[in-house]
């Protein structure tokens, strides 16, 4: 039997909540689109691409309302931000750094292929947990401390 990859995880998570289509979009700057329950998946994205689009279209779902297509709105720039926010905790957390660490993964590419995450969705979410913790967080038995584009991960002995 075959090991569900992230991105089937997820959409069997939802598949109660909301319909997911894949689709072949004109533009191929759209990797997805949320709307009233109804996620629309750019067909053309590796497996991976879809793992970070699925995450922050149902980051969407959770934490948006209205038209927010407009980014020149604040109000839509912050929707887009929270939507984003949540995806990153969906997908990494601050777990998954330490169960990279654990795994000894030693670098961006690594830790990314562990996680099954792209690089670049990766690099976004260090950003994002940089601004919201600072430089470092302790977290269980961890300091887990941020950079820009890396992570560090110490275990402390009591």
């Amino acid at each position: 039997m075959r090991k569900l990859t992230k991105y089937e995880e997820i959409i069997g998570e939802y598949e109660h909540n909301v319909d997911v289509i894949e689709y072949s979009f004109r533009s191929n700057n759209i990797k997805g689109l949320y709307s009233n329950g109804v996620v629309a998946i750019n067909n053309k994205l590796s497996t991976t691409e879809k793992t970070g689009t699925i995450a922050e279209e149902l980051g969407h779902h959770h934490t948006s309302s209205g038209d927010i297509i407009d980014m020149d709105s604040t109000s839509n720039r912050k929707q887009e931000l929270r939507a984003r926010v949540w995806a990153y905790d969906k997908l990494i957390n601050l777990q998954g750094f330490i169960d990279a660490f654990e795994h000894h993964c030693t670098n961006l590419y690594e830790t990314a292929e562990f996680l099954d995450v792209t690089e670049e969705f990766l690099a976004d979410t260090i950003n994002a947990y940089m601004h919201k913790y600072g430089c470092y967080i302790k977290y269980k038995n961890y300091v887990i401390e941020f950079g820009f584009n890396s992570v560090n991960v110490i275990k402390q002995y009591n």
